[in-house]
């Protein structure tokens, strides 16, 4: 008989939340290294190189590979034959050692798991709950798999009922478009097909769970429906052309796992999830000779990268006017310095409620930059902890008053604006760059300073400002409001050429 002790799963929870949240599995390093070197778009290859290298300095210095550290996911599977040490239900244990994790203080991840989700939304703390899935399998084992999945990627997760006849093929083309950069490629599809609604979502959670292997399969042929569904997905989808970071390129989704279930006569459930450049997962057995013991990687896996910074224009915040921003074109790449503000969501919120009762703001916006970011706290002799920017879209609806009656003057996040808030940009003379989403440990040894001025009680969302140092940033919408996450993904889908897109 198998005996798991709580101490031994609680801490085997935790280490593995640790462990992934500076480690990306190797095999996802292999498949973006050999993107980044097949690329041909000089700004996707500069937006992967930022996430290759980030990726190693979070490696070697155990911080976190992305700001946003995730919502905690646990799948178990458990032996009918163990039993175990401990009063508190799986679910219970698993928080706990989500809690250990998020909290630990050489390395503390941030919390972004809110209660009352549709009332104050108000902070846990800690990261906890996690979602957690339970299987009870024959066998004397614990079997868990972990993964920390970020907002920005959990966001774009799509779903449809479609008709017994209709084509899976063509309504993923479709959708992917739709989902911009938000979900930070490159990275991995998974489809769940069959089951139930229910059923296909969790399939196609579990699914990328699993090894990158696209290649092998190439290589080897499809043997089921379910792997052809892969192949083709694989190459139509990357045909799209929307590229690392959605600028434009040739790699879009390193892998594409697809599984599937026998389903209702009348029915074609189908899930579609992205998971995006911060993959982190992994895999532990538990047989009740104690915690679960992880090996590090070797970092030899890694390439050694460095930035091209010859092509880039440096920029001083503190005396830039909206006359040198006019002459700033979309995809032009920045190295800005001086006093940069943050502010994401909530803040953007509670300053638009306060203009919108005639009070004054707490911080002066005229003629400054605002950065959507929530950083992970600092640690030892750390400024600020990883800091990569959040989606920009979600800010949209508050573009035209900040913009209108504030004077600020540009915004920097991640991925695409939509049609409101570009026209809001070109109205106003402003613009918008972005920082690489997935490059957030590279991020934030640019910032040389960090204090808050307001808001505190927002935690990560308060508004700060940074003091920055050749901080890497690509003109994403100009002021004349030409957008560069159009003019890419336009531009290397018609030279890839094989397959017809309509415009989004």
């Amino acid at each position: 008989m198998t005996v798991i002790k709580q101490e031994d799963f609680i801490q085997s929870v935790a280490d593995a939340f640790q462990f992934i949240s500076y480690y990306h599995p190797a095999d996802y390093i292999r498949d973006l290294y050999a993107a980044y070197q097949r690329e041909e778009s000089p700004a996707a290859k500069d937006a992967m190189a930022q996430i290759l290298i980030n990726s190693r300095m979070a490696a070697e210095g155990h911080r976190p590979i992305c700001q946003d550290t995730g919502i905690a996911i646990a799948f178990i599977k458990v032996g009918m034959d163990v039993r175990w040490d401990t009063k508190m239900s799986l679910a219970q244990l698993v928080d706990e050692g989500v809690r250990r994790a998020y909290t630990d203080k050489d390395n503390p991840l941030r919390a972004s798991m809110l209660a009352d989700p549709d009332g104050k939304r108000k902070n846990t703390g800690d990261n906890t709950p996690a979602v957690t899935h339970v299987e009870l399998v024959p066998g004397d084992k614990v079997e868990v798999i972990v993964a920390a999945k970020g907002g920005g990627s959990e966001n774009k997760s799509k779903f449809a009922m479609l008709l017994p006849s209709d084509s899976i093929v063509d309504w993923v083309l479709t959708l992917v478009p739709t989902m911009g950069d938000d979900w930070c490629p490159p990275g991995l599809l998974s489809l769940g097909i069959g089951g139930s609604p229910e059923k296909a979502m969790l399939m196609a959670k579990w699914a990328m769970m699993e090894p990158m292997n696209i290649h092998e399969l190439k290589a080897r042929g499809a043997k089921t429906r379910a792997e052809e569904l892969r192949l083709e997905l694989y190459e139509k989808v990357n045909a799209l052309g929307i590229g690392a970071q959605g600028l434009g390129g040739l790699s879009t989704v390193l892998d594409v796992k697809v599984v599937d279930y026998p389903t209702h006569a009348a029915s074609k459930p189908v899930a579609l999830l992205p998971n995006c450049a911060a993959t982190r997962h992994i895999h532990f057995v538990l047989d009740g000779s104690g915690a679960a013991h992880f090996d590090p990687p070797s970092l030899e896996d890694w390439p050694r990268l460095a930035l091209d910074q010859s092509t880039s224009k440096r920029v001083n915040l503190d005396t830039l006017t909206k006359a040198e921003i006019a002459a700033w074109k979309s995809g032009d790449r920045l190295l800005i310095s001086g006093k940069l503000l943050t502010g994401r969501d909530a803040a953007h919120k509670r300053m638009v409620d306060m203009m919108a009762k005639g009070e004054k703001l707490p911080v002066e916006l005229a003629n400054r930059f605002i950065y959507y970011t929530g950083p992970v706290d600092a640690v030892r002799d750390e400024v600020v902890g990883p800091a990569g920017p959040t989606t920009s879209s979600r800010m949209d609806k508050f573009v035209e008053p900040v913009l209108a009656q504030t004077g600020l003057i540009g915004m920097v996040g991640k991925s695409e604006r939509g049609p409101v808030a570009i026209e809001s940009i070109r109205k106003h003379g402003a613009v918008y760059c972005i920082a690489v989403g997935g490059a957030a440990y590279l991020v934030s040894k640019a910032i040389r300073s960090s204090k808050v001025l307001a808001f505190e009680d927002l935690g990560m969302e308060a508004i700060r400002e940074f003091v920055v140092k050749d901080m890497p940033v690509t003109v994403a919408v100009d002021s004349a409001g030409n957008a560069v996450h159009k003019t890419g993904p336009a531009e290397w889908r018609a030279r890839i050429g094989k397959i017809p897109v309509a415009v989004v």
